[in-house]
C-alpha cells in the first residue's frame, strides 16, 4: 500500500498466536495503513487558507495580496516535514507490539471504510458543505446516541484539542504579520501570550465545529462500526497513536510559525531600499 492510500480501523485484540515470528511494522508502514498521511497532505492548504480567509475578513490588505500570503504559507509548511516528525516520534514513542496493533486496526474493513470518509472531510474545499449541512445534522442527530458519543470520541481522538492548537497557530502567524503590517510595536512572545489567554473562547468556536464535521464525516458510519471504533481509539495502542500523532502535527505546525509571521511581515512592509 503506498502512503497515502489510508483508512482508520478496528482493534485487533489478542492477535499473536503461535507460529513463526513475524518483523513488527515500522512507523513509516503504520503510517501508511492510517489516514494520517493523506490527512497530513492537506494541511499545508488548510494552513494557507486559513490565513487568506483571516486576512480577507480583516479587510487590512487588498484580496491579491492576501493569495500572495496564504500561497507563502502554503510553501512554508511541506507534508513531508510533518510526517518525518510523526514517525521519528512514533518509533520514540510506540512499541513494536503496539505498533503492530495500530496496522492490524487500520487493515481491516471498518477502519478502511472510516479512514476513506475522514480523509474525504479533511479536504478543505468539504468544508462548505459541513457548514451547509451543519444546522441539518445537528437537528437530526439531537438527541442520539450518536450525539452522545461526540464527548467520548472527541476526548478519545483528541480532536478539539488539536483543532484548537491548529487555531491558535494560524492566528498567531496572522497576527505575527499584523502587528508588522500595522507597526505595532508588540512581540511575538507577547502576541503568543494575547492569543493563548483567548483559548477558552477559541475552544467554544471550534468545539461546534469540531461536532459539525464529526456529524458529518461519521454520518454513514453504522454505530457499531463506531463502537469498534471507539475501543480502538481507548485501547492502549490506539491512545498511544492518537497522543503522538496529534502532538507530533502540533510541534511541526507550530514551530515554524514566528518565522512564517516574520516572512509575511517582510513581504506587507518591505524594508526601505538604500539609496545614493
Amino acid at each position: 500500500m503506498k502512503l497515502g492510500t489510508l483508512v482508520k480501523p478496528l482493534l485487533v485484540i489478542g492477535l499473536i498466536a503461535a507460529g513463526p515470528a513475524f518483523a513488527a511494522p515500522s512507523p513509516q508502514q503504520v503510517l501508511a495503513a492510517s489516514p494520517v498521511d493523506d490527512i497530513v497532505a492537506q494541511y499545508p492548504a488548510m494552513m494557507s487558507q486559513g490565513i487568506r480567509d483571516g486576512l480577507k475578513r480583516g479587510g487590512q490588505v487588498p484580496p491579491m495580496v492576501a493569495e500572495t500570503l496564504g500561497h507563502v504559507v502554503s510553501s512554508s509548511f511541506r507534508a513531508a516535514d510533518i510526517e518525518q516528525q510523526i514517525v521519528k516520534d512514533l518509533d520514540a514513542n510506540l512499541t513494536d507490539e503496539q505498533l503492530e496493533a495500530v496496522r492490524d486496526w487500520y487493515e481491516t474493513p471498518v477502519a478502511r471504510k472510516i479512514s476513506a470518509a475522514e480523509i474525504a472531510a479533511s479536504n478543505p474545499t468539504t468544508w462548505k458543505e459541513i457548514q451547509a449541512r451543519a444546522p441539518a445534522l445537528n437537528k437530526k442527530y439531537q438527541g442520539t446516541d450518536r450525539a452522545r458519543m461526540f464527548d467520548r470520541f472527541d476526548r478519545a481522538a483528541r480532536a478539539t484539542e488539536s483543532a484548537v492548537d491548529t487555531t491558535i497557530a494560524v492566528q498567531l502567524g496572522l497576527a505575527t504579520a499584523m502587528a508588522a503590517f500595522s507597526n505595532d510595536s508588540m512581540q511575538y512572545d507577547q502576541l503568543k501570550q494575547q492569543i493563548e489567554g483567548q483559548r477558552s473562547t477559541i475552544r467554544g468556536v471550534v468545539g461546534q465545529q469540531v461536532y459539525d464535521s464529526y456529524l458529518y464525516t461519521y454520518e454513514k458510519i453504522g454505530s457499531q462500526e463506531m463502537g469498534l471504533y471507539m475501543d480502538f481509539l481507548e485501547s492502549g495502542p490506539g491512545s498511544a497513536f492518537s497522543r503522538v500523532v496529534t502532538n507530533s502535527i502540533q510541534k511541526a505546525i507550530t514551530d515554524p510559525i514566528e518565522s512564517i509571521g516574520n516572512q509575511m511581515a517582510r513581504f506587507l512592509v518591505p524594508e526601505p531600499t538604500s539609496g545614493q
